[in-house]
Order: structure tokens, then sequence, then C-alpha cells
């Protein structure tokens, strides 16, 4: 199936919250030509200048009438904050149609709730993007209730792979992501400031030494990509037996790098799983 074709017939995508991931998908959705600007619609609750701002950086549609919103869209996307969605939804009980596709970028709250709170059972698909969305790189994980068709699953990854990676998991996983990749990038932020920050101690220019860093990080992310082979290998092709890597690495052992990382991840985890419980 064309998937590029299927998406370019004529609907409507409205935006329910006007925040940066809102902004990342719909600037992905306009560059890669899946829908026009007059086909979508933006609203937020109160906030006039930054429905304002998104309409004159890409053309878009907006308004403050949400019922409005729902009527005249066939693909929701749920974009508010968490502890504004409660409210927000049940607002909009009886306005969603069974048919409309629902797609909530909404942390930790489970499709369930969703359901619950607009009080209608539709299709309703809950993802996990992660901050690199605004330059077209997340990566995303996606989970669906039993209302979902394989065309609808297949119209969200469409949207999604427009600012970056789909993946595709159980709805119980979706915490996983979120400790994984969800979080993922302030993870490499905090290594990028350490390194950064050895390297000016050392002696080098701060610019020259972040210059370095990253363009290392970029250069080790596409070997992973490139090359497909596993980590350790590679580790172990740049460690020379007494050689400066492996004066390195016997540091972060000795200071547990690899069990800190994981702790990390598996409590980033939890965390989401004990955000998504207040909501039930």
């Amino acid at each position: 199936m064309n998937t590029q074709h299927a998406f370019s017939i004529e609907g409507r995508i409205g935006f329910l919250g006007a925040g940066s991931i809102a902004e990342a998908m719909l600037s992905g959705i306009l560059k890669k030509g899946l829908l026009s600007a007059e086909h979508i619609l933006v609203s937020n609750r109160n906030n006039q200048e930054r429905l304002d701002q998104l309409a004159d950086t890409y053309q878009v549609q907006v308004s403050q009438d949400r019922k409005l919103l729902v009527d005249t869209s066939d693909i929701l996307i749920l974009a508010m904050k968490p502890k504004d969605a409660a409210e927000a939804l049940m607002e909009l009980q009886g306005t969603v149609r069974p048919g409309q596709l629902v797609i909530s970028v909404i942390a930790g709250v489970a499709t369930s709730l969703i359901e619950e709170w607009l009080g209608v059972q539709c299709a309703i698909i809950r993802t996990m993007p992660n901050t690199s969305s605004a330059i077209g790189l997340s990566a995303t994980g996606l989970a669906c209730n039993r209302f979902v068709t394989e065309e609808q699953l297949e119209l969200a990854t469409r949207l999604f792979e427009a600012i970056g990676t789909v993946f595709t998991v159980a709805e119980e996983e979706l915490d996983i992501v979120t400790g994984l990749s969800g979080s993922g990038p302030a993870y490499i932020y905090y290594l990028v400031e350490a390194m950064v920050g050895a390297g000016a101690k050392a002696g080098l220019c701060r610019e020259t030494a972040r210059q370095l860093t990253l363009q290392t990080l970029l250069g080790a992310a596409h070997m992973l990509l490139d090359t497909s082979e596993d980590p350790a290998l590679l580790r172990l092709k740049v460690t020379s037996p007494g050689g400066t890597t492996q004066a390195g690495l016997e540091v972060l052992q000795s200071y547990q790098f690899q069990e800190a990382v994981t702790s990390a991840i598996l409590r980033a985890t939890e965390r989401s799983r004990e955000l998504g419980a207040q909501y039930r």
C-alpha cells in the first residue's frame, strides 16, 4: 500500500494543544507533504498569542473553539498537558464520533482513561515521542486500543515518521519506552555536559571540546546504525590493551557506569508507571 498517497486524501487533523510536540508534528507533516496547511487546525485553552504564532509560521488554521475542532477533524491529536487532560476531555464528551481516530501524546494517560473521559468507544493510539521530534529525529513508541484498524495504525505511523522513527509496542510497554527513549535525550545531554566539562578542565577551549564531543557522539551513533554491530564489540575494537581507552573505561567501570545507566532507565520507567497510576 502506498501510505504517502493514502495519507494525501481529503481530511483534517485537529491538534488539541499547541505545545512543542504539537508544533514538531505539524511542522513534520507539512515538510513531508502529508497534508496541506489548510487541513490542519490547532486549538488550545486560552493562549491566543501562541495560536497566532503557529498560524503565522505554518499558515495552519487556529481556533479556541475545541468543539468546532473536534466536529470538523477526522484525526484528533491530544497534545495537552497531563494535568489538564481529564477536564479538557470530559468537556468534549458527546462530541467525538466513533469513526474518528484519536492520537494521544499525553504522557502516562492510558487509552482506557481517554475513552472513559471522552465517553465514547473509538480508536485511540497512545504515543511517546521524544524532544528530538523538533528536528525530525524522534524515537516514537505507538500503542493501540482494541478499536484501531490496520489502516488507522498505518496513518498514525506515517504521521510520526514525519518526525522520526516509529516502533509499535504493547501499551504496557510504553512506560519502558518513556524511561528509555522518552527520557533518553536528557541522559545523552548529561553525558555531553560531563565530556565537554572534562575537555575544558584538561585545557581545551570549551567550544572546541563541545565540537569534538558532538562529532564523536554523531560518529559513534552512525557506526552503530551503519554497521549494525553489537556495541560491546565496537567498544572492544576501540579498546587497545593498556591504552588510553582502556584506562578511561576502567574509571567508568569503577564508578559502575553501566549499572548507573541501567538504574536510571529503570527508575524513569517506574516513575512513568507511578505518574500514570494517579490518573487511574
